[in-house]
């Protein structure tokens, strides 16, 4: 099917973010959740309206410049990188919800903060009259202390069978569990939703496969695109840039830093190309989400790309780490290190489902040869 391509012109402002990432990487890494200096900075930069309906005072953008704007973030840190990049990402979602809903999120602002855990489907959802009664846990809600929202997925019955529905629910209404212990991405405060019986209106709802699917005509690009033609690629982001954040700590000689030895300046000249190619891999893979043909070619090109860059991310700091653990007496990087934080990072980011090879290689497989 061919979409209408719509020019994705909106840009975000990173530079008060990027160094607000920078001076608190250290922090959030150990506190495992971001500062609220932080979450203000994504909110200033432009993150959770990025992907709002323009009717709500959003900016209805393009998937390129989000990509771009999350790498740069990632060069600082990696886990601000994450959340932001998700708020953005939710927001999308959260487009596809009933009109009712929408007002609810967005009716004083487009920057409302919407946290989510809608892969796997999880907790119970039981229909009631005018909606459904909630209850259980729902994990890996990354920024969900800060959120205002959050969206959560639950397996409900549809006819003869199932489907998955997501469910809105305000902040107040849900408790949150610390159990993100993660070795990697610790900022991200990745933690769990507990809802005991708590009832979501019927307006709060929407079916899954909505998402899974183009939307009619007149909506934004952005929200007429399928969910698995864009979440990896989103996902990937951040960890493009810790790789590149990865090549610049190496490469540089602060304070208490040795000069980088041949074995590092070999592993640069080799884990440098390898990151850069996944920020175009990303790049194209953006782009062709901005415009052109949505068929299932795409989208698993589209995947396949995201997952390869993620794999390019990964052996580019697995060089780094071990050469550049060559020059403090083979044992690697202290755990503080940016070095060792980044290579932490990417390591987690990488095992998120969404950058899986195989399935996607799979799906790539079965939309080129058949």
């Amino acid at each position: 099917m061919t979409l209408t391509s719509i020019s994705p012109d909106h840009r975000l402002d990173v530079t008060g973010l990027v160094d607000c990432a920078a001076r608190y990487a250290a922090e959030v890494d150990a506190a495992r959740r971001l500062r609220r200096e932080s979450v203000a900075a994504l909110v200033e930069a432009g993150f959770p309206r990025h992907f709002v309906p323009s009717q709500w005072g959003g900016a209805a953008g393009g998937f390129a410049p989000l990509v771009e704007a999350a790498i740069t973030v990632g060069e600082s840190c990696p886990a601000t990188a994450w959340c932001a990049t998700l708020f953005a990402a939710h927001g999308r979602l959260a487009a596809y919800l009933p009109e009712r809903a929408r007002e609810e999120i967005w009716g004083q602002g487009p920057d409302t903060l919407i946290a989510a855990s809608v892969m796997p489907p999880s907790g119970q959802a039981t229909p009631v009259p005018g909606g459904w009664l909630l209850r259980g846990e729902w994990g890996r809600a990354s920024g969900v202390d800060f959120a205002d929202w959050v969206l959560l997925a639950s397996t409900v019955p549809d006819g003869d069978g199932e489907t998955v529905r997501i469910f809105a629910v305000p902040a107040g209404d849900f408790l949150v569990k610390d159990t993100w212990r993660a070795d990697g991405m610790r900022g991200t405060g990745t933690n769990t939703v507990t809802l005991h019986d708590t009832l979501v209106p019927e307006h709060r709802t929407v079916a899954l496969p909505e998402l899974l699917g183009t939307r009619r005509a007149g909506h934004a690009r952005c929200h007429n695109v399928p969910y698995t033609l864009v979440a990896a690629v989103m996902f990937a982001a951040p960890l493009v840039g810790a790789a590149l954040g990865a090549v610049a700590d190496c490469g540089s000689t602060g304070a208490g830093r040795p000069s980088p030895d041949p074995d590092v300046l070999r592993a640069l000249a080799r884990s440098s190309p390898e990151a850069y190619a996944a920020r175009l891999l990303l790049k194209e893979a953006a782009g062709r989400a901005d415009q052109g043909l949505v068929d299932a070619r795409t989208i698993a090109r589209n995947r396949c790309d995201a997952a390869v860059a993620a794999e390019l991310c990964v052996s580019a700091v697995d060089r780094l780490f071990t050469a550049y653990g060559g020059q403090y007496g083979g044992h690697g990087p202290a755990e503080g290190d940016p070095v060792h934080r980044r290579w932490r990072d990417v390591h987690t980011g990488a095992g998120h489902g969404a950058l899986r090879f195989a399935p996607a290689a799979d799906a790539y497989v079965k939309a080129f040869l058949g």
